[in-house]
């Protein structure tokens, strides 16, 4: 058999001490030097930090250095996630295991609008958080809002099947408010702790489509007081930038709560994270890590750091 061995990835910081600190001694005769800092600012964009982000980062470390707090390996990471855990911080605490609410039982249902454009997985993460709620015990529906694209009522209606979850659809080309509308109604009557509403993908070119996204928006919220208690965007962790734009036209229109990275490899696209919260403060709630149902992980910035800043032999 032929062919050729691909090489394992390699995490953040295993990538800032091979590529940056080819030499550690620098740290204990004078700091970083100026060759150093050239190669981490790299490595930090590859990472998807971001200009802003890799810029202030960088400062942050040539400062403490200048001062004497770096002189080993260790100091350079317990100083770099010092200042990253700051960064998440500014965002409010995470969610936790849960989306915000629900409200009491007498109020209605606790409501989720999850948006984004075409193809970053939002009914997968729509099941996924399914899942996630029916496992803290909560009776979930299933609302497909999407009636424009082909095959997205039945890939959520075979989500519910699978999940035994409950579900609500409307007919092709449907008005994606009333399917919202009736979504709610039914989980009222069938005694529902949840309903998540997945949407069409769309553009933030699209202006009919974003007043339409607006519209589902304002009937939930006749429909529940208060409701939807989460708007989240959900966003595909491997593009990059494209992230932070998405976020920013999406942020235009609705009132985001936060953010779904789906798809993300912590050892590649580290920074988005961090770029996210610091420029948007828009809190990161769950990160999609894989296609299973329990492949969905509720944000903790204690574990993220850990997970790219892991000391890797």
């Amino acid at each position: 058999m032929t062919g050729t061995l691909r090489r394992p990835k390699r995490g953040l910081w295993r990538r800032i001490v091979d590529f940056a600190l080819t030499d550690v001694n620098t740290l204990v005769d004078g700091g970083l030097d100026g060759a150093a800092i050239e190669r981490l600012e790299e490595v930090l964009l590859e990472a998807d930090f971001g200009v802003d982000t890799t810029l202030e980062l960088v400062e942050a470390l040539e400062r403490a250095a200048s001062r004497g707090v770096i002189a080993t390996e260790g100091d350079l990471r317990d100083t770099l996630r010092a200042r990253l855990a700051e960064t998440l911080a500014a965002a409010g605490p995470p969610a936790g295991g849960s989306p915000a609410g629900p409200p009491a039982r007498g109020d209605g249902p606790g409501v989720l609008l999850l948006v984004g454009v075409n193809g970053v997985g939002k009914t997968t993460t729509a099941a996924k958080l399914a899942a996630r709620l029916q496992a803290e015990g909560g009776r979930v529906l299933l609302a497909a809002a999407d009636t424009f694209r082909a095959g997205a009522q039945e890939q959520l209606r075979a989500w519910a099947e699978r999940l035994r979850t409950d579900f609500v659809g409307g007919t092709p080309g449907a008005d994606p408010a009333s399917v919202a509308f009736d979504a709610v109604a039914a989980a009222r009557a069938r005694d529902a702790d949840w309903v998540l509403v997945d949407t069409a993908g769309r553009l933030h070119t699209q202006d009919d489509l974003m007043r339409e996204l607006v519209k589902i928006d304002r009937v939930l919220g006749r429909q529940v007081e208060g409701a939807p208690y989460e708007r989240l965007l959900v966003v595909d962790a491997t593009s990059g930038q494209n992230v932070m734009n998405q976020a920013r036209q999406f942020g235009t229109s609705l009132d985001l709560t936060g953010l779904v990275l789906a798809k993300f490899d912590s050892t590649a696209r580290a920074g988005t994270v961090v770029s996210v919260v610091r420029e948007l403060s828009v809190p990161v709630r769950y990160l999609g890590v894989g296609e299973s149902p329990e492949d969905l992980e509720a944000f903790s910035p204690d574990r993220y750091l850990d997970k790219i800043l892991a000391p890797e032999p």
